[in-house]
């Protein structure tokens, strides 16, 4: 129960006319634009766009900018604005086998078919501040900066052709749509995907970590891992074909686990899947790892107890919005609730002191 303050709206308004005072920061130092946002803080960019399960750059960057460059907040900001948009229809899977890719690597294969890219990546720097960086001058241009444009073939493809690999069960044509209907569990593969790209980037990469630690009985290899932009297609009924409507940026992961097999199944390798939106390498990964954790029960594998192997847990606890929201509304004023539990204790300690006063 809450009661009304007066005066409160008029302090509302103050602390919201503060708060764009303290975004803006030092008047005398040039104002962030949308443009600088997108090009110089793209992986910013790219984790709301995922976990705001909307892909508009622009829009992104925007929110960053509004939220003071509380990524969280961000995303809240993006996810709220989504539910505004009208839905014309739904587009066509994406084909990532014909991914125009700036990165591609693999962990398993030093001479994978199609070749290595490394791309742009962190993987290969000292992680030293770079102070040269705060002269503000251009950067050094790469030498190689185009993507691989021909179709690259998935390296799990070869490894299918062998049957080294578990063939994966065919899903339902139309899985449901988590942004329109709430999860429940147990869930299927498709909604647990849905869930691990639009979950907190922190939360599913601790998740990942402690399977690696022995809490899900994974030892996995990164089979592939690609970047770059793939085409959009919706069918138009009245053509009676698909069209192409434009193009997305993505990061697929394809990890390769060890699996000793069971009375149906020979030994093999089984899979862990990651796809989010953007360059987003360390959530791909994570999402796969703690996929592939998730699918103990389909593998006929025993269940260790392991957080990461909980659906409920991994499922109830990923999404970053409800976690905020259900965390900071204990911020908000819960006067007659806690005087309820003041009296209660107060009425408690008398009665334990009476009784403890006709003891003596």
């Amino acid at each position: 129960m809450y009661v009304a303050t007066k005066g409160g709206e008029r302090a509302i308004d103050n602390a919201h006319a503060w708060l764009a005072e303290e975004r803006r920061g030092d008047p005398s130092v040039p104002e962030l634009s949308i443009a600088q946002i997108r090009e110089q803080m793209k992986l910013a960019v790219n984790r709301v766009m995922a976990e705001g399960s909307l892909f508009d750059p622009d829009l992104a960057a925007l929110a960053i900018k509004q939220a003071r460059g509380d990524l969280i907040e961000a995303v809240f900001l993006i996810r709220a604005y989504r539910t505004t948009l009208p839905r014309f229809g739904m587009s066509e899977p994406v084909e990532t086998g014909n991914m125009a890719c700036d990165r591609r690597i693999s962990a398993t294969f030093k001479d994978a078919p199609g070749g290595q890219v490394l791309g742009p990546t962190f993987d290969y720097t000292h992680r030293l501040i770079d102070f040269a960086l705060a002269a503000e001058g251009e950067a050094p241009r790469a030498e190689e900066g185009e993507p691989r444009l021909e179709p690259t073939p998935h390296i799990a493809g070869f490894l299918d052709r062998e049957g080294l690999l578990q063939a994966e069960a065919e899903g339902t044509p139309t899985p449901p749509d988590l942004t329109r209907e709430p999860i429940e569990v147990p869930a299927d593969r498709p909604l647990r995907l849905q869930a691990l790209t639009r979950g907190d980037e922190g939360f599913v990469l601790s998740m990942a970590y402690s399977t690696q630690r022995g809490f899900g009985r994974t030892h996995a290899f990164v089979g592939e891992l690609r970047i770059g932009r793939v085409a959009v297609e919706m069918e138009v009924p009245e053509l009676g074909f698909a069209i192409e409507i434009g193009e997305v940026e993505l990061t697929e992961c394809e990890t390769i686990n060890q699996f000793q097999g069971s009375k149906t199944e020979p030994p093999q390798f089984t899979r862990g899947y990651g796809l989010v939106f953007g360059q987003s390498e360390r959530k791909a990964i994570s999402m796969s790892l703690v996929d592939r954790a998730l699918r103990w029960e389909e593998l006929g594998e025993d269940n260790v107890g392991a957080p990461a192997q909980d659906q409920e847990f991994v499922l109830m606890h990923a999404d970053n919005v409800q976690a905020t929201g259900f965390l900071e509304h204990i911020k908000l004023p819960h006067y007659v609730d806690f005087q309820s539990e003041l009296e209660l204790i107060r009425k408690l300690r008398a009665e334990a002191m009476a009784s403890r006063e006709a003891a003596e």
